[in-house]
């Protein structure tokens, strides 16, 4: 598996884990994996740790959507999974800023 197609599996399996609304790139968008010609935001793959930084749904137990982004995002490294919570957010849409753009 490339790094691409492994920063692109994270994204996919955190972003589906119920009560995730969006991957969180950071205050200043600075939380991503770079690729050539492009960055998968919320992810960000090092040689000794993997990091998933998300928005939860308001009301979802935070600790229970974290351990189940953990517990998806596993299978798919080979480095310990850290897990942040960034925002709360009221609805299942990412705010304007955070969506993905092609």
């Amino acid at each position: 598996m490339t790094d691409a197609d492994a920063a692109d599996a994270v994204a996919a399996v955190a972003g589906a884990v119920p009560g995730v609304t969006a991957l969180h790139a950071g205050v200043f968008g600075e939380v991503a994996t770079h690729l050539p010609g492009r960055k998968v935001s919320g992810v960000r793959m090092a040689a000794d740790v993997t990091e998933v930084h998300v928005s939860v749904l308001m009301g979802a137990d935070v600790l229970d959507v974290a351990r189940r982004v953990r517990a998806a995002v596993e299978p798919l490294v080979l480095t310990p999974v850290h897990v942040y919570i960034e925002d709360v957010t009221a609805t299942s849409a990412p705010p304007p800023l955070l969506r993905r753009t092609p």
